[in-house]
């Protein structure tokens, strides 16, 4: 048993809440294990490790976190895991549990119901049930009726399979939806923000790469934030504590303090991407000047 791990690991659903008039639901492609000084960059074991405890193996316990949202005329997914199509090695060595399509049935939800799914980006731990392979070899969408938004330049950067990151970029994740139809390739600029349906937009935040959406929920006057990998859990809130697969990580702070300057004194809900048992909180500053996850009320 990894030493993060608790009682409630392995539920399926990981949260509920609502957000003025939408219903948000957190499910799980299941946790995975991920290098911790990969994913802490130049920050020392000493430091991080109390946060984040990793095994023996140094790898720390991340979550898989897809986003439901309900709004009464649409149902989103935001970000689809892992999925099923990595090769036997890397399946091993991430531990993936490839068990979203477990977790919208736990939930009631069916995949034919969504209609919107939107990537953040498009490393393969973020969209990879946007299809299914099955056992004979064939990849079919796993939301057929959903239109899917990416990055026009996300796809561009993983057709060109560079040295440092070509392993995160599996084509079979995106490449058929584009050729049936069902992806829209968005042009989205940092700082811009598009509108995908009323009170669901994304926004651009380079850094991780370069063109990283973030995904705002807005609703009766609140918002809610899926900020990605910009800040992938509760554990990396400070603002230089980025990881070491950041493309750009001196922009990854400068968009991390863009990030702070709205979402903390307008309280938005983040919603983190790979905190397993933080899947989301607000945000505070703490009388040192450092961002802190908030204690919610009993």
């Amino acid at each position: 048993m990894h030493p993060a791990e608790r009682p409630d690991t392995a539920d399926l659903v990981r949260a509920r809440t609502t957000l003025g008039d939408f219903e948000l639901t957190v499910l799980s492609d299941g946790f995975y294990l991920l290098d911790g000084g990969a994913m802490f960059g130049v920050v020392p074991k000493k430091m991080w490790e109390k946060r984040a405890p990793a095994d023996d193996q140094n790898r720390i316990l991340l979550g898989l976190n897809t986003i439901v949202v309900r709004t009464g005329q649409h149902t989103i997914a935001i970000e689809t895991g892992i999925g099923n199509k990595l090769h036997e090695k890397l399946r091993v060595i991430f531990d993936a549990k490839q068990q979203l399509p477990r977790a919208f049935e736990a939930a009631g939800i069916r995949p034919e119901e969504v209609d919107i799914v939107i990537n953040s980006h498009l490393h393969f731990d973020h969209c990879g049930w946007n299809t299914t392979r099955l056992p004979d070899g064939r990849v079919v969408p796993t939301f057929p009726n959903a239109r899917h938004f990416a990055h026009r330049g996300e796809v561009e950067h993983g057709h060109l399979q560079l040295e440092r990151d070509a392993i995160s970029y599996i084509s079979g994740n995106y490449d058929p939806l584009i050729e049936n139809g069902q992806m829209t390739l968005l042009d989205t600029r940092p700082g811009e923000v598009t509108e995908i349906v009323p009170g669901i937009s994304v926004e651009c935040y380079p850094g991780h790469t370069s063109q990283l959406l973030a995904v705002n929920i807005d609703s009766a006057g609140k918002r809610a934030c899926y900020i990605s990998d910009l800040i992938p859990t509760s554990a990396h809130l400070d603002i230089t504590w980025v990881m070491g697969y950041d493309l750009d990580p001196l922009t990854c702070i400068e968009q991390r303090k863009r990030f702070y300057s709205r979402a903390i004194p307008e309280q938005w809900l983040v919603l983190f991407t790979h905190d397993h048992h933080n899947p989301m909180g607000h945000i505070e500053w703490t009388e040192k000047g450092k961002p802190r996850l908030k204690e919610q009320n009993p």
